[in-house]
């Protein structure tokens, strides 16, 4: 029997929408679509990193970490936001190079982000 744990975060959104922000099945781990909370008034690159500093620390607490991405998708409010993403994206994951997907989208809940990231991650020992 494989086994589920979920992990909450922060999101005043989880309870209204019915998502956690990570969930453990195994050796999966999948974090859910991650805003730049806190970051709002930012720029995307330091949006960018704020969503990957949150996703860092769910992994971590379901015991996993960005070396067990496999993963990794990006979804942006604007296409001129691309290159300041995704250096932000290498700045984490150069040496890792998960599989990749950037999206343009119309519109975040929040009309402040640029960006939004998630991850899947896939671990190798128990």
């Amino acid at each position: 029997m494989t086994t589920r744990a979920n992990f909450p975060g922060s999101s005043p959104y989880e309870p209204i929408i019915g998502f956690s922000r990570a969930v453990r099945v195994g050796h999966h781990v999948m974090v859910s679509g991650t805003g730049p909370v806190g970051a709002d008034d930012l720029g995307p690159a330091e949006q960018a990193d704020q969503c990957l500093t949150i996703i860092a620390a769910i992994l971590k607490q379901a015991g996993s970490s960005f070396e067990h991405v496999v993963r990794t998708r990006i979804y942006l409010t604007s296409r001129e936001d691309w290159e300041a993403v995704a250096r932000i994206h290498g700045k984490f994951f150069s040496l890792i190079r998960p599989a990749a997907t950037m999206i343009i989208v119309a519109g975040f809940i929040d009309p402040r982000w640029k960006v939004e990231i998630e991850v899947d991650a896939l671990i190798t020992e128990q």
